[in-house]
C-alpha cells in the first residue's frame, strides 16, 4: 500500500508539472453527462494517457480527461469518463482519479452516474439525490494495510452524503422549479445488468437505483475527509420492473434526454457550494 501511495504522488506530480490549478470542488461526470465539461471554462486539459500510471477508461462515450477549469466562479477539476470495476482494474486503480483529484486540492466531490430504478415511484428521467449507499456487494477499497497519509484504519460512514450539501442540491433544485427524488444507492460489479431476482433483492435492501460505479468512490473519497454529494440519472428501470430487456444504448439515449437538466443542476449545485 505504501507503493500504491508513491504512485498516487507520482501522478499528481506528473499533472502538477502540466497544471497550475488549484480546485475547490471534484466533479465526476457519468454517462449522459459527458458533454457537460465542454461547456465550463476551462484553463487546461489533461489526457488520462499523459499521467504516468494512470488506468485508461474503455467505456464508450468516457472520453478520459481531466479538465480544469471553472464553474461561474468555482473553481473545479472535472472528470470526464470515470474507471470502473468491471473494465478490469482492481480497486485501488478504480478509486486513484478521486484519491488524487483531492490531493490536487478539492474539498468536496460531486459524483453523478446513470442508474437502473428500483423504486416504482421513479420513472426514467428522474434525478435522484443520494442520500445513502450500499456498498456491499463489491470490494471495498480501503482492504489491504491502511495508508495513513490518506486516512484512518476505520473510517465512520455514518454521513457518507455530507448533508450540508444535500440541502445546497435541494435548493439548488426548488429554484428550477425541479421535483427532485432522492434515494439510497446500491452499487453491483457488472458488466451485466442485474437479474430480476438481484433487484428484488436490492429494493427489499432498501435501495433505490443501482448501478457499476459511485459507491467505492464515496468510500475512498470519505476516507480521505472530503464533503461528498451525488447525483443520479434514472436511466432506466431495472430488470424485472416493466418486463422490458435492458441495453447500454436505453441508458446513453435516457442520459442525453435529461441532460440539459441534469447539467443545470450540477451548475447551480455547484455554485452555491463554491460560496461555503
Amino acid at each position: 500500500m505504501k507503493d500504491e501511495y508513491k504512485r498516487i504522488m507520482a501522478c499528481l506530480e506528473c499533472i502538477q508539472k502540466k497544471v497550475n490549478f488549484r480546485p475547490k470542488v471534484a466533479l465526476v461526470l457519468g454517462s449522459g453527462l459527458g458533454d457537460y465539461g465542454d461547456n465550463i471554462d476551462i484553463r487546461y486539459r489533461v489526457d488520462y494517457a499523459e499521467i504516468d500510471n494512470f488506468p485508461i477508461s474503455t467505456v464508450e462515450g468516457h472520453q478520459g480527461r481531466f479538465l480544469f477549469g471553472y464553474i461561474k466562479d468555482v473553481p473545479v477539476v472535472v472528470m470526464q469518463g470515470r474507471i470502473h470495476y468491471y473494465e478490469g482494474y482492481s480497486m485501488s486503480d478504480v478509486v486513484l482519479p478521486v484519491r488524487l483529484m483531492h490531493l490536487m486540492g478539492a474539498e468536496i466531490l460531486m459524483l453523478t452516474n446513470s442508474s437502473g430504478g428500483l423504486n416504482p415511484d421513479f420513472v426514467p428521467g428522474d434525478l435522484m439525490m443520494i442520500t445513502d449507499q450500499i456498498s456491499t456487494f463489491v470490494p471495498s477499497p480501503l482492504i489491504g494495510k491502511n495508508n495513513d497519509e490518506l486516512g484512518t484504519r476505520f473510517p465512520d460512514m455514518t454521513h457518507i452524503y455530507d448533508r450540508s450539501l444535500q440541502k445546497m442540491i435541494r435548493d439548488a433544485a426548488k429554484d428550477m422549479d425541479f421535483s427532485l427524488k432522492e434515494g439510497i444507492y446500491i452499487q453491483f460489479t457488472g458488466p451485466n445488468y442485474e437479474s430480476p431476482a438481484e433487484v428484488r433483492m436490492a429494493r427489499l435492501l432498501g435501495a433505490d437505483a443501482v448501478a457499476m460505479s459511485t459507491a467505492c468512490e464515496a468510500v475512498a473519497a470519505k476516507h480521505m475527509g472530503m464533503k461528498i454529494c451525488g447525483i443520479s440519472c434514472i436511466s432506466n428501470m431495472a430488470a424485472g420492473i416493466t418486463g422490458q430487456p435492458l441495453s447500454h444504448e436505453e441508458v446513453k439515449a435516457a442520459g442525453e434526454r435529461v441532460a440539459p437538466i441534469f447539467s443545470k443542476l450540477v451548475t447551480e449545485s455547484i455554485v452555491k457550494m463554491g460560496q461555503c
